[in-house]
């Protein structure tokens, strides 16, 4: 446990910029798995811009890093433009 009140503030910060992550990266990675299962083109077009801006912003953030970003969303666009 911290024994100095700065590590305290330090502790607090962290868990909650954790909880923050945490969630924004879950609700991003449920809305890359749902563009991936989608079949409909029109559907997946609608939601793109939606989930690229989702992705910039965890790398923004630091969340995830800015390659990962960049190959996240080259996967998804390839996905995309595969639809029929």
């Amino acid at each position: 446990m911290a024994n100095h009140a700065s590590a305290e503030k330090r502790y607090r910060q962290s868990e909650k910029r954790r909880l923050h992550n945490r969630y924004y990266a879950r609700t991003t990675r449920n809305a890359i798995k749902a563009i991936r299962n989608t079949t409909d083109k029109a559907a997946a077009e609608a939601s793109l811009p939606k989930v690229f801006a989702m992705i910039d912003k965890l790398a923004k953030i630091d969340v995830i890093h800015k390659n990962k970003a960049a190959n996240l969303k080259s996967g998804i666009a390839l996905h995309v433009n595969s639809l029929s």
